[in-house]
């Protein structure tokens, strides 16, 4: 009994300390195009991120305008270009900013800065070293698109992949699928919403519903058909979307996919406190997996790759949200049958857990249905 109530307050502990606002984590898409010796840029940035690391916002009032951004210019162009270097056979390119616009993403508005850099000699290998927001952001990630004649190659900056270097011939597909492997699990085990929305779906995998209360599973037999079936549907739905998505056949606002993703985690983490589909699950799964998926999509979608890296890109980034799936479930399963038959699983875990879950993505569904902001910035 004191081994599961240590782990019912362990997982308890681990749904309070979840943020209070989940969104598409901290992206920006850098675009470089080399002609001989000259290189073309264009670094899409979220305004949000760059109001965090530079108070963009002079009035405090929580909205951004034109005006605001326009008198920062030059610090976002001083600041972005003090964050990336790129360097031809190990001598510097100088960079020189050029103009800068705003333009929607799909999770908001970014700054465009376009600027240009000049090496010694004609590139035959272009090495670029990515610092935006690692100091603020260890999640923060930058995306890249570089254009040679006729050839994309794609890649992805973090605080462990900082430098890196790209040779002007054909690109290595084989790292182009293992960074988005990579990014596609980091981005299952930073999506707070997607992992609560699964958590709900999990908790009364190791219960059965008898006599109109949850009791302990007989067997892990049943416990794990339960959980296949589960992660079987959402995989299936959201890898359906995610690819329409992706391949821009079906576009949706993000806003609303945003809130029906926060309703799906309020739905799910509901069911298991008023028991309306405790033995089909998996239909929840796979109905609002399709909702999933869009989000999933919006890391993709915004690169604006072309069809050959894309789906590339799309195989490599599914496969990882689908190995970071298997790894929490894989978490999750032993504890929770150990803990089944316990009153803490099923009164704290279960229901005070998921009466948690709800609040929060109440929270966030009120947030982005109606454009709030309820938790701070």
């Amino acid at each position: 009994m004191i081994r599961a109530s240590i782990l019912g307050w362990w997982l308890l502990a681990a749904l309070c300390c979840t943020p209070a606002q989940a969104h598409k984590p901290s992206d920006s898409y850098l675009y470089l195009s080399v002609h001989e010796q000259h290189v073309d840029g264009q670094w899409d940035i979220a305004l949000r991120d760059l109001d965090f690391a530079l108070g963009l916002d002079a009035d405090g009032n929580g909205e951004l305008t034109w005006d605001e951004v326009r008198a920062k210019h030059d610090a976002i162009a001083a600041y972005a270009l003090s964050h990336l270097s790129l360097s031809s056979a190990d001598v510097l390119c100088p960079s020189t900013a050029g103009a800068q616009l705003i333009d929607q993403h799909s999770d908001g508005a970014y700054a465009v800065l376009r600027f240009s850099a000049v090496c010694s000699a004609k590139i035959s290998a272009l090495k670029v070293n990515y610092r935006l927001l690692f100091e603020l952001d260890p999640q923060h990630k930058g995306l890249l698109k570089l254009q040679y004649r006729g050839l994309t190659s794609s890649a992805i900056f973090s605080p462990d992949a900082a430098a890196q270097k790209f040779a002007l011939a054909e690109p290595d597909r084989l790292q182009q699928f293992a960074d988005y492997l990579t990014t596609g699990v980091w981005h299952i085990w930073l999506g707070f919403d997607h992992i609560l929305f699964l958590l709900s779906l999990l908790l009364p995998a190791v219960l059965i519903w008898w006599d109109r209360q949850w009791r302990p599973a007989p067997s892990l037999h049943g416990c794990l058909l339960d959980v296949l079936k589960i992660v079987t549907a959402f995989t299936l739905a959201h890898s359906i979307t995610l690819s329409l998505a992706t391949l821009q056949v079906i576009a949706l606002p993000s806003r609303w996919v945003e809130a029906a993703i926060a309703a799906s985690v309020v739905f799910a983490a509901l069911n298991n406190i008023v028991t309306l589909l405790p033995t089909r699950r998996w239909l929840a799964a796979f109905g609002f997996g399709l909702i999933h998926g869009f989000g999933f999509a919006s890391v993709l979608t915004d690169l604006e790759l072309p069809q050959g890296v894309l789906l590339l890109a799309l195989v490599g980034f599914n496969g990882g949200v689908e190995l970071g799936q298997i790894a929490l479930v894989a978490l999750f399963l032993p504890l929770a049958y150990g803990m089944r038959k316990s009153w803490v699983y099923r009164k704290l875990v279960l229901l005070g857990g998921s009466s948690l879950i709800a609040l929060i993505a109440g929270a966030w569904f009120t947030e982005r249905a109606f454009n709030l902001k309820l938790f701070g910035p």
